[in-house]
């Protein structure tokens, strides 16, 4: 084999080398495309977890709400309930004295 005869089946080699890469890059690329339903159904998804985020921010601000209405009104009927038996306790020393009196 001569020098031309060797540089030229280097080159054949070397081009057969290239295009096997290249084979084989197109193939990988082809069989790991992300498909365009796949890409719908990631933003379909990312929509109903923004949805559901934004529904479970309106039901924590409601329930703060609906405790904090809840914790005034039992502090109002706490209030009332000691006001009703500071006045049942009154009503009762009263009648008590007024029976001493009696008897």
């Amino acid at each position: 084999m001569n020098r031309t005869e060797f540089i030229i089946a280097t080159a054949i080699i070397l081009f057969v080398a290239f295009a096997a890469g290249w084979f084989a890059n197109w193939l990988v690329h082809r069989f790991t495309r992300v498909k365009q339903s796949d890409v719908a159904d990631l933003d379909r998804m990312s929509q109903e977890l923004h949805e559901a985020e934004e529904t479970r921010d309106q039901a924590i601000t409601y329930l703060q709400q609906r405790e904090s209405e809840l914790t005034n009104q039992l502090s109002q009927t706490e209030a009332e309930l000691n006001a009703a038996m500071d006045g049942l306790r009154d009503a009762r020393r009263e009648a008590e004295e007024l029976r001493g009196q009696l008897g």
